[in-house]
């Protein structure tokens, strides 16, 4: 039987800015997978992506994404890839329906065919009667599901997310959580990195801990449970060795009821 490569491969990535703030990561991430990426602010999670989507191109090590070098090819993998940020810059005097058209064409997809799909997508997403509403007033929910449509519209094979459920409501993350089930199910890759635990956990097929600039676990939720019992919050504790929060929970009482 022949074995099939993984969609991404990385061998010894690193990054320094003025300090070290990636340290020889090394990835496989096979096709219709969901990992899971955590680690504590400053980890270098965000980092990761950022390299990964072309954005930060000066670094050490190798990578490849669906065969191409992300060096050589990052235009052709651009075109393969979904990228949704917690923040980004929306152009926020164009409406939803104007900046996704512009999304669209980036992508060189047919106008009608992106007219009909924004038009379906911003609905699903209860934001169809804003279609023409300039973005300057919207809330951060609203601009998050602007730019979750926005990496998906042109229909990735792979898709990277950090922290895509920032502001969004209840319905919305179920909403969300439930379309990146069945992204997966029809084969598409999922690199999906929060602070929110129970998500992670309950979505993701392997998880990844990143602390201080390097992967410290890499397995299915089993795996890591055996080595560190409890939920997931309580594995990334005891393997990042952030066990402090009671401690700390107790002197900001303490200072409040001083």
């Amino acid at each position: 039987m022949t074995s099939i490569a993984p969609v991404i491969i990385a061998r010894n990535i690193s990054k320094t800015f003025d300090t070290p703030v990636l340290r020889n990561i090394n990835l496989d991430i096979n096709a219709g997978e969901i990992i899971g990426y955590i680690g504590p602010n400053g980890a270098g999670k965000s980092t990761t992506i950022k390299i990964l989507t072309g954005i930060i191109p000066d670094f050490e090590g190798e990578a490849t994404m669906l065969g191409l070098d992300i060096r050589k090819d990052i235009m052709e993998i651009k075109k393969r890839i979904g990228y949704i940020p917690e923040n980004a810059a929306l152009y926020e005097t164009l409406t939803p329906m104007e900046y996704l058209q512009f999304v669209g064409q980036l992508y060189k997809m047919d106008r009608v065919q992106v007219d009909k799909k924004v038009k379906d997508l911003l609905n699903l997403f209860d934001l169809g009667k804003y279609e023409d509403s300039r973005m300057t007033t919207f809330s951060k929910g609203m601009r998050q599901k602007v730019l979750l449509i926005a990496g998906m519209l042109h229909n990735p094979s792979i898709l990277f997310l950090d922290e895509p459920l920032s502001g969004l409501d209840a319905n919305a993350v179920i909403l969300v959580k439930e379309i990146l089930t069945r992204l997966k199910q029809s084969g598409k890759t999922i690199f999906y990195s929060s602070h929110l635990m129970d998500v992670v956990e309950k979505i993701s097929d392997r998880i990844m801990i990143i602390n201080k600039g390097e992967l410290i676990a890499n397995g299915t939720f089993a795996e890591l449970n055996a080595q560190a019992k409890g939920s997931l919050e309580q594995i990334f504790t005891d393997l990042t060795g952030s066990k402090e929060h009671e401690s700390a929970a107790g002197q900001f009482i303490n200072i409040l009821e001083s």
